[in-house]
């Protein structure tokens, strides 16, 4: 029984769908959908005020999709950052729940939360932009 009734492929028949590859690899895709499904999650359903103006700034999935590392951004000092991380952590199971619910994967991967340094690195190099471009502004002025 090598073919089955009308000729159905079931690989054909995903790709057709935007189902298959598409070029992207199955880890990318998986975190994409994790980072929109999180971001939705803590605007709507997360009660937690630690978690007021933490936003996903992108996720990382393994290869193997057995773990996510969540990257976070949110404004304030490192008290903040921490009381978010905790805020995080203690919803870490239900965000769990929520994925495997919604993403109908066979295994949900681990949550893993970390902050997001990297917007704090860029708002740090676009201040000493900002400071170089007043010096060149002040400079002309005076000369």
């Amino acid at each position: 029984m090598k073919g089955m009734a009308g000729g159905f492929d079931p690989k054909k028949t995903f790709d057709a769908l935007g189902l298959g590859r598409a070029g992207q690899k199955r880890s990318a895709r998986v975190a994409d959908v994790i980072q929109k499904e999180l971001a939705m999650l803590i605007l709507t359903k997360v009660r937690d005020p630690k978690l007021a103006g933490v936003s996903i700034s992108r996720v990382e999935v393994s290869d193997d999709l057995q773990n996510a590392k969540i990257f976070f951004t949110i404004l304030g000092d490192r008290k903040a950052v921490r009381a978010a991380k905790e805020g995080l952590e203690h919803a870490k199971g239900f965000m769990r729940t929520h994925l495997a619910r919604t993403m109908n994967m066979r295994y949900t991967p681990t949550l893993q939360f970390k902050y997001d340094e990297v917007a704090e690195k860029v708002e740090h190099l676009e201040n000493i932009f900002r400071e170089i471009a007043d010096e060149r502004d002040h400079g002309e002025g005076n000369s």
